[in-house]
């Protein structure tokens, strides 16, 4: 996960790495950008899991947090 922060506010997110696998790929298509819709409009790691998506969720909420982490210190 890579984050840009510009004046203070998370501008856009980025994932670098993901699961792939048939499945996978269709739960992450449909979960990562609505995911990161909500991430940005939250300013946060703290959004609403999708049904589903339940490790897309877990992942991202995690490398998510971590990035955010990084990019306060």
């Amino acid at each position: 996960m890579q984050i840009v922060v510009r004046t203070g506010k998370i501008a856009t997110i980025n994932v670098l790495e993901q699961p792939s696998g048939s499945r996978s790929d269709r739960i992450n298509a449909q979960a990562l950008p609505v995911y990161k819709k909500e991430a940005l409009s939250a300013q946060s790691a703290k959004i609403q899991q999708i049904s589903g998506a339940t490790e897309t969720y877990k992942g991202f909420t995690g490398s998510l947090q971590s990035a955010i982490t990084k990019a306060e210190v």
